[in-house]
């Protein structure tokens, strides 16, 4: 819960047992945003992994927020909690070789409901790219390297809900149950006020921003993640630093912000 690329933000998904749709050839979806799109606030969230110890070409792309993924027909419906199309496992025309189906169940709790958000398959997020812009004939790509951008990928989730679980812990007498993730957007191009005063200070840029939507018991709270580049993967498919914390959107956030500051501060 953070995940994504020039190439699309593929995100959690929601039900294992969705049936694979191809995206018909006539589909506009490598053009430029039209301003009718169906699509235009923001992409869906994630993030996007490989086993090397500089970030390629493609993941760097999978991250990139774009505003219109496609213009869909009217038999295809966007998921208005991640904003993406139907989850495509079709093999692309001039795919190189076979990629995995298989989908992993994430530990993020859906909002008003039992199951939890599912992570995109190899082939989900190979079309994803590709429906960005991005051509795997630009670069030396193996099969292992998208096992890798998975696994790297639903990391970086895994990595991003437990610091949001973190921030919820000052609200478990009002929350008890817990809190669950309503949806999420990624807007790599839109950086936080945050990200760019550090910009101001000679930091880096992070790579990519999400904002999640996490429902607090009924209430409706905004985290924004910001993700930096920690430089080389590990064994455990970590390199990405993460910068969470709710957005200034309540009173409630402004005082949550300030105690932990000063906690930090004093500890």
């Amino acid at each position: 819960m953070g995940l994504s690329a020039s190439s699309p933000s593929v995100a959690l998904q929601a039900n294992v047992s969705e049936q694979p749709q191809s995206i018909p050839p006539e589909c506009p979806m490598h053009q430029k945003k039209a301003e009718d799109c169906p699509v235009n606030m923001n992409s869906g969230g994630c993030l996007d992994e490989n086993q090397n110890s500089a970030v390629p070409a493609h993941q760097e792309r999978a991250y990139e927020y774009v505003e219109c993924p496609i213009k869909s027909q009217a038999h295809d419906k966007i998921d208005p909690s991640n904003m993406m199309p139907p989850p495509n496992q079709q093999p692309s025309p001039d795919q190189p070789f076979p990629l995995s189906t298989v989908r992993e169940e994430s530990s993020i709790p859906r909002a008003f409901s039992d199951k939890k958000w599912v992570y995109p398959s190899e082939q989900m997020f190979w079309n994803a790219m590709l429906r960005k812009g991005w051509r795997w004939k630009d670069e030396d790509l193996r099969p292992e390297d998208m096992t890798n951008i998975i696994k790297i990928h639903n990391k970086n989730n895994e990595q991003a809900w437990k610091e949001i679980l973190k921030w919820e812990a000052l609200h478990s007498r009002e929350c008890p149950y817990g809190p669950t993730l309503s949806r999420f957007g990624g807007k790599a191009k839109e950086y936080s006020p945050r990200a760019r005063i550090r910009s101001w200070m000679g930091y880096e840029l992070p790579f990519d921003r999400h904002d999640w939507i996490v429902n607090r018991c009924g209430t409706e709270v905004r985290y924004v993640i910001d993700y930096y580049d920690g430089g080389e993967i590990d064994k455990n498919y970590q390199f990405t630093i993460l910068d969470v914390r709710p957005a200034f959107d309540s009173l409630t956030a402004v005082w949550d912000r300030m105690k932990v500051a000063w906690w930090r501060w004093t500890s």
